[in-house]
């Protein structure tokens, strides 16, 4: 028997509606609550109302974790990513709605200016994930094989020196030369480089910058950057504050370097692509902003998030053991930042 009409069982404040809280609500077992709640056969329809009436007004939400806890799975994938990154904060975004159609959540785990990669790394291990996705991680190749022998791991965006361990990347070089070849197409011969904080991802674009200046002739100019506007700002004032002339054309080691540039050439009244022709990488959301128009190189974060959680859930359900690397074309889309320099 339920409760007498108007009378409703008093819970504390602030504490979890338990299974047994609803039972004792319409005076039925455990058991008996548990079959209503999961949809199993057995309990009447007016058994049934009565259940799902009283677990709707007491607020009761299932246990999801002790659930999965009991049968030895928490359905729980781990996403390592920069907090300040926007191209993250897409490819996260993709990833939610990607993994939900396998049954699946994300756990995400930030580095920040006081959180290293491998304390972020810990976390998700600490939070019993099944799997992990790491964005763009710096950690050498042996750290992540040594991840890899714990729980499944892909890396996104970076290319890593061991078969033994998943990844999901754009050929970074190809990106980076595509750039260089719209710039000399164009006819600019003075094409400078602002790198990217140390790292695999930076060494890779860097190298592409160098090998397309070679194969057409040209000197190559490196400027030390980083990865984030602050870089570009820094890097932007320097030039204006050197006695040489500036470079007819600029390529960033991102969008948001490619913005500090942008920044502070129009702070200083440097026409855009006028006088100075500036070309990103990754064509975030802040790159397709219409007052921005930054000619970038594309990286299709629906793409890599589809082949990363693939890679992972043939991991996790056993088809396939081996490690494989894809490698995703890059694709150019010219904006309004390029041009022909003023010469031509």
């Amino acid at each position: 028997m339920g409760r007498p009409n108007g009378m409703r069982r008093v819970l504390n404040p602030g504490r979890r509606v338990r299974l047994d809280d609803v039972a004792a609500e319409v005076g039925l077992s455990t058991a008996s609550v548990s079959l209503v709640l999961r949809g199993a056969p057995g309990p009447s329809a007016a058994t049934r109302e009565r259940v799902l009436e009283a677990a709707e007004r007491l607020g009761y939400r299932p246990d999801r974790a002790a659930s999965l806890l009991a049968a030895h799975r928490s359905r729980l994938i781990g996403v390592l990513l920069e907090v300040r990154s926007t191209f993250h904060a897409e490819l996260v975004d993709d990833l939610h709605e990607t993994v939900e159609q396998h049954g699946y959540d994300l756990v995400l785990s930030t580095i920040t200016r006081s959180r290293s990669e491998r304390r972020a790394v810990e976390t998700l291990l600490d939070s019993r994930c099944e799997a992990l996705v790491l964005l763009g991680p710096d950690a050498p190749a042996e750290r992540l094989v040594e991840l890899d022998r714990q729980v499944p791991v892909v890396v996104v965006s970076r290319w890593v020196d061991s078969p033994d361990v998943d990844v999901v990347r754009f050929a970074d070089e190809e990106g980076v030369a595509q750039a260089v070849e719209h710039l000399t197409e164009l006819g600019h011969r003075d094409i400078a480089y602002l790198g990217g904080h140390p790292g695999v991802i930076a060494a890779e674009r860097q190298r592409g910058y160098r090998l397309a200046m070679d194969r057409a002739g040209l000197a190559a100019r490196t400027l030390p950057g980083g990865a984030d506007e602050a870089a570009g700002m820094s890097a932007a004032r320097e030039l204006l504050d050197s006695a040489e002339p500036l470079p007819t054309a600029l390529v960033a080691f991102n969008d948001r370097c490619a913005v500090g540039l942008l920044d502070v050439f129009v702070r200083n009244g440097v026409d855009v692509p006028g006088q100075v022709s500036v070309v990103g990488y990754d064509d975030d959301q802040l790159a397709r902003l219409a007052h921005v128009a930054l000619t970038t190189v594309a990286q299709d974060t629906a793409t890599l998030t589809e082949h990363a959680i693939s890679l992972l859930m043939q991991r996790l359900d056993g088809s396939r053991t081996e490690h494989r690397e894809v490698v995703l074309p890059p694709a150019l889309v010219v904006r309004r930042t390029t041009a022909p320099p003023r010469e031509c």
